[in-house]
């Protein structure tokens, strides 16, 4: 199964802020048993996000999750990116105004803000592609959307990382499924990737793993990580590389 990412952000193209949400995203997908096959970055203009959206619908992936710019600045621009590129219209969500009522209305009763009252800003992030399911933001205001297109499930959610983890957990994770996928990471006793290459070549067309190889440098160790459906794989795809001289240290 295949997944794709687009995060959202002129911020994370200047370099001022560093993207731990696609590596957070892409760690809960390969958990899940899904190859992340491609991660996009895009800034906050609605041409490049409808773009890039568009272009990873046409690869069809099994998952496609998009984060950030969903909140009610002018540059908070993701949810129309998306509509457009879905040719579908954006409709205002009631029950979606009525829970961002009350989250500025728990802001203003707690002194964080000086006014409880919904204006234009507020109402924008209560805006969908039309047809999309609302995906709870229970830490945050702006709402995720959730879509199938053809045979891809889409999310869209915040950018800010603490509603982006939340609702990755919450409202995303669950509807992919139980499927697990386990990993290992080993250090191996070899000194030069070169060398190492062909075994794990060897390794890639016996067992239905897949391996990630990081090298420390010249004259240490390899990192090893070998992806899997079973412990039983992962453990065979291990014991044949031991056979071939190969030693490890687990991380």
């Amino acid at each position: 199964m295949f997944a794709e990412i687009i995060t959202v952000g002129d911020e994370l193209l200047t370099g001022n802020t560093v993207d731990s949400n696609s590596a957070f995203i892409a760690q809960k997908l390969t958990e899940r048993g899904f190859w992340v096959r491609r991660i996009t970055t895009v800034g906050d203009d609605i041409e490049e996000i409808k773009s890039a959206v568009k272009e990873a619908l046409s690869r069809e992936p099994e998952v496609l999750i998009i984060a950030g710019g969903l909140g009610p600045t002018h540059d908070d621009v993701t949810m129309a990116a998306v509509a457009q590129a879905l040719n579908v219209g954006l409709e205002l969500r009631e029950e979606v105004i009525e829970k961002i009522r009350v989250f500025y209305r728990g802001l203003y009763e707690e002194g964080v803000v000086d006014d409880p009252n919904l204006n234009e800003a507020r109402i924008k992030m209560a805006y969908l592609p039309k047809g999309a399911e609302v995906l709870d933001n229970s830490v945050g205001a702006a709402p995720g959307a959730y879509f199938k297109y053809n045979s891809t499930e889409v999310f869209v959610l915040p950018g800010m990382p603490r509603e982006m983890r939340t609702m990755l957990e919450n409202e995303v994770l669950p509807r992919l499924g139980k499927r697990k996928f386990i990993q290992e990471k080993l250090l191996a006793e070899i000194t030069d990737e070169s060398k190492l290459a062909p075994l794990l070549n060897e390794v890639l067309g016996r067992f239905n793993v897949k391996i990630h190889s990081s090298p420390k440098g010249f004259g240490k160790y390899i990192g090893i990580i070998i992806f899997g459906e079973s412990e039983e794989e992962i453990k065979r795809a291990k014991k044949f590389m031991e056979k071939r001289g190969l030693r490890f240290e687990n991380v």
